[in-house]
């Protein structure tokens, strides 16, 4: 890089999802140029470093330190020098830290290069084949059943594709869900891009659901088609199936199922309907 100027100058460096191929020559550049190198983790950055040649040292910025972090590197910036944002794989700040850093660079009045590269939600919205001209994206899903629900609800009246990144630990059970509350809905699971193991996965949730097998590994990213939502009155089915002379434990274990709610709230309900 060219002698710093009276203004330091903090770079935003895209880094490969899967295959290492994927690094463009701007990052390749910067990488090697910067004056200083931040990373989510230096581990990985070590590795990848590694891979491509390139010998320097780097220090860490995490979501645990970003607040403490950022204040080294705008005295960077002040002092005149270059820094380097990275993250573990694809463009920081998506789900990744960073925010706190690029809005001090800016709000101190740094220049602040975003090179275009890697980016897991684009590359799977590009091969869905899913609607590209409107979509939105959640980041990572929330854990527990009952915030899950509440976060698509949000997103319910979306007329577009919506894309979030999950926990392959957790992703059989949001498909249930979705399947529960949108089951006409397309959905499209694409896991571990651009490495040797890509899979992608399309259809319906409960149809997707069924594809899964046991893999619990691999980085994800889950896109939900368009749709109206289709909702079910739990205590309309409740009736339904009580009046056919089914068990309520039974009908307890159907209504959770078929509308994701959880299973004591709907016991409740089946006992004061039967009542």
């Amino acid at each position: 890089m060219s002698e710093p100027g009276p203004a330091g100058r903090l770079v935003i460096i895209p880094t490969p999802i899967g295959d290492p191929d994927d690094i463009t020559l701007r990052a390749l550049r910067m990488l090697r140029d910067v004056d200083e190198l931040y990373a989510e983790d230096t581990r990985v950055t070590a590795d990848l470093l590694r891979t491509l040649g390139i010998a320097r040292s780097t220090r860490s910025c995490h979501d645990h330190n970003e607040e403490a972090r950022a204040d080294e590197i705008l005295a960077h910036l002040h002092a005149g020098r270059s820094v380097g944002l990275v993250s573990d794989a694809g463009t920081p700040l998506i789900s990744d830290p960073g925010f706190r850093v690029v809005a001090r660079a800016r709000a101190a009045g740094f220049t602040v290069d975003v090179l275009p590269g890697a980016c897991a939600l684009i590359a799977a919205l590009v091969g869905s084949g899913l609607p590209t001209d409107q979509f939105a994206f959640g980041g990572f899903l929330p854990a527990g059943e009952a915030a899950l629900r509440a976060q698509l609800a949000t997103l319910a009246g979306f007329d577009g594709t919506l894309i979030f990144y999950e926990s392959p630990r957790r992703l059989a059970e949001t498909l249930r869900i979705i399947a529960a509350i949108w089951p006409e809905r397309a959905v499209v699971v694409a896991r571990n891009l651009t490495k040797a193991h890509e899979q992608w996965i399309s259809g319906r949730a409960s149809a997707a659901l069924q594809q899964l097998g046991a893999e619990t590994r691999g980085e994800v990213v889950l896109l939900v088609g368009r749709g109206e939502t289709v909702t079910i009155d739990a205590d309309a089915r409740i009736r339904a199936l009580l009046a056919e002379g089914i068990d309520a434990r039974r009908v307890r274990d159907v209504v959770a199922a078929e509308t994701g709610l959880p299973r004591r709230e709907i016991y409740a309900r089946v006992m004061a309907l039967r009542a």
